[in-house]
């Protein structure tokens, strides 16, 4: 079993993904200089309050149950109309919903034509087919298969066709490449991460 160390800033409380996301947003979107209806799922707090301040989003949050969120629903049906946001966050939410094509399909809906969705996930690059079994259901099982109690898969590469198969168009970004190691090594990012990024 591959274990790795997550680094976290103390100053930001951000793990590598988070930090490799922003960078990616700050140099490759314009999320944050363009106004857009921004829809985040599950926020995390070292993006909440950035999004929340900026003059430029309009800023929705979503969860089941955070107490970040402005609106409480499930990611499986979706409380907003078609074609309403331009970019949609949903960072480390999949592995947790055991019906992840239905949540898919949704992100799909309420996201406009043209519109940016990015929906990071633990991906495991060397493992080809994603591995789930409806059937484990004890809680130190789950940790020991798929990585957390609360999981229940563990995602493959084939994870950019369930993308395909919801209707986005796929784009499976290695930032890293573009930054180098001197930039991997001063942000403690995690090199060859890739950052699943779709459109609509």
């Amino acid at each position: 079993e591959k274990v790795r160390e997550n680094v976290l800033s103390p100053s930001t409380l951000s793990l590598e993904r988070h930090r490799l996301l922003w960078l990616y947003l700050q140099h490759k979107t314009d999320l944050l200089t363009q106004p857009q209806k921004l829809l985040h799922f599950a926020p995390e707090q070292c993006f909440y309050k950035l999004f929340k301040e900026s003059n430029t989003i309009e800023y929705t949050t979503t969860d089941l149950n955070s107490p970040l969120a402005d609106v409480l629903a499930d990611i499986c049906k979706l409380p907003f109309a078609d074609n309403e946001f331009d970019f949609i966050l949903c960072n480390h939410v999949l592995e947790h919903i055991p019906d992840d094509y239905k949540a898919l399909q949704e992100i799909y809906r309420v996201l406009k034509p043209g519109g940016t969705a990015i929906l990071q996930i633990p991906l495991e690059n060397d493992r080809e087919e994603t591995f789930e079994d409806d059937s484990i259901t004890d809680s130190k099982e789950r940790a020991r298969i798929f990585g957390q109690y609360d999981h229940v898969r563990v995602y493959g590469m084939d994870y950019f066709k369930r993308l395909e198969k919801a209707g986005f168009t796929v784009n499976a970004v290695d930032y890293t490449k573009e930054l180098g190691a001197k930039q991997i090594d001063r942000y403690r990012l995690a090199a060859n991460e890739l950052i699943p990024v779709v459109s609509k």
